[in-house]
């Protein structure tokens, strides 16, 4: 057992836990790390997917918990792990349901809890955030719920499991402020790998996949930085923190050490795939709005992840080339089907092309 690591009353190294939401894209590797280690591992689903094998399920509705929660309370966890946490009502429901029947809660929280989030989306005034983001002294968003009603209902069209009220701040004030169940929160960055369901690799895989020898690139978009993580790394962070009793009343950043920029990940995808064709870095005004930069990319979102590294000594499991390997070939062989963010329109980018030269 790891320094810091849990343990039973028993004096076991087996730790009870609880996944909530763990068959999506981050879920499953939570629990496949705590079985690989040999804890006990159930998860609580709607039942439309298999659990991750050697896993066992509860099956209910997230979104109304509490009809759950004789089952879930028989359980007796020793850590429950929430990936799936839309609200501060549903962090208070949480909280509810498990007092006096958990050890500890972990909160699956998001970098955009930071202000730097509202300054990049317009929503904050005053300068820009100073960098990098740190759990202690960086200032959080001072306005809530930040999602118009419009795109809010595209993201329920991706992630099933939010709810109105979406937003991680109230999530994270029930979570820490509650004076009998202790609390965990982890701010994720914006997390890539199989099975993304924002496939965020796509629309430089389906470029090159369509043999595209120049595609145009915003200027802006190209030297903006912000905090990435790859999921299977991600699961294993969540799992340090499940598992670390220290970890109790901590906020932890979780995320790659360093940032690259926007431009730079577009060429570790290139060179995935073999791509010698070039990226044409234009200004905004002459791009396609399609490309252009949709926020104020002045404002970065650099994560400081030095606390998790060095109180739980967490080290990422998988390496960035081979998780952008892993990434890019399911994205070839996976292209979103039906509902799609993503914009592709070549007549209008090879005009803008034809326009600079």
């Amino acid at each position: 057992m790891s320094h810091g690591e849990m343990a039973t009353c028993g004096g076991s190294s087996d730790v009870r836990v609880l996944v909530i939401g763990g068959t999506g894209f981050i879920g499953p590797h939570v629990a496949h790390e705590l079985i690989r280690r040999s804890h006990d591992v159930t998860v609580f689903h709607r039942g439309r997917t298999a659990v991750p094998p050697g896993a066992r399920e509860i099956v209910g509705d997230r979104r109304r918990l509490t009809e759950s929660a004789a089952r879930l309370r028989a359980l007796a966890p020793d850590v429950i792990v929430d990936v799936v946490l839309s609200s501060g009502r549903q962090a208070r429901e949480l909280m509810n349901v498990f007092r006096g029947h958990a050890r500890r809660v972990v909160a699956v929280s998001s970098m955009d809890v930071y202000r730097a989030c509202g300054v990049t989306h317009g929503l904050e005034e005053g300068p820009l955030e100073p960098l990098p983001l740190t759990e202690e002294s960086s200032a959080l968003r001072t306005k809530l719920q930040t999602y118009p009603p419009a795109q809010l209902q595209m993201l329920q069209q991706i992630f099933g499991w939010l709810d109105e009220e979406y937003d991680k701040i109230p999530i994270e004030r029930e979570v820490l402020g509650d004076h009998e169940l202790p609390g965990t929160v982890v701010r994720l960055p914006m997390v890539y790998g199989p099975r993304d369901p924002l496939h965020r690799f796509h629309p430089i895989v389906k470029r090159i996949l369509d043999g595209r020898p120049v595609i145009p690139f915003s200027a802006e978009m190209a030297q903006w930085r912000a905090t990435k993580g790859y999921v299977e790394n991600v699961g294993a962070a969540l799992v340090a923190v499940a598992l670390a009793d220290r970890a109790s009343g901590r906020i932890y950043n979780a995320g790659e050490a360093d940032t690259l920029t926007e431009l730079e990940w577009a060429q570790h995808i290139a060179r995935a795939l073999n791509w010698d064709g070039e990226f044409k870095l234009m200004p905004d005004d002459r791009l396609p709005l399609h490309l252009r930069a949709p926020a104020n990319t002045a404002q970065h979102w650099i994560g400081d992840t030095t606390r998790i590294r060095n109180e739980l000594g967490f080290r990422e499991m998988v390496t960035r080339d081979e998780a952008i390997r892993r990434t890019v070939e399911w994205e070839a062989a996976n292209p979103p089907n039906g509902f799609t963010p993503h914009q592709f329109d070549y007549a209008s980018e090879d005009e803008a092309l034809r326009k600079v030269g």
